[in-house]
């Protein structure tokens, strides 16, 4: 185990509309406000949408299980935002539903907002933190620098 400790800073109230990109506008947004970590959770609907629930086997580097929707679902999720390769990467886990098809998973790709999606943006500082790209795990893993104690 790895940590690092900071405290929350800026704090965002988003409204993403009908017809947006989630993750799109997560990233645009971080890009405009120079948001380089944080944590967020998020409330709405999507129009579609498409998930990694869980690897085919238990073994490194995962090879993904895709599954996905497009017939518009509550949204419920909670993800993170570190810079990858100098450029804001959003990780979010989130649960869809309709009726009684529940779906759970990390959104990837193109997700489009049904109605709207509430976003609660919440700013770490004092946290110096990047995603590295780790081949063996087959993905980019959140690693903390040194950073100044924060009080």
């Amino acid at each position: 185990m790895e940590y690092t400790k900071g405290r929350i800073g800026r704090v965002f109230t988003v409204r993403i509309d009908h017809g947006d990109d989630l993750i799109l506008e997560l990233i645009k947004l971080a890009e405009l406000e120079k948001i380089e970590s944080a944590v967020f959770m998020l409330l709405g609907a999507l129009k579609e949408g498409k998930l990694v629930a869980g690897p085919k086997e238990n073994k490194r580097p995962p090879e993904p299980v895709w599954t996905g929707f497009n017939d518009a679902r509550e949204i419920l999720g909670i993800g993170d935002i570190f810079q990858e390769d100098g450029r804001p990467k959003i990780h979010l886990h989130a649960g869809t539903a309709r009726g009684e098809n529940i779906k759970l998973g990390c959104l990837r790709g193109e997700s489009e907002v049904f109605m709207v999606v509430e976003v609660f943006i919440f700013e770490l500082e004092g946290i110096s933190a990047r995603r590295v790209m780790d081949a063996e795990q087959g993905f980019a893993p959140v690693n903390f620098m040194q950073t100044p104690d924060v009080e």
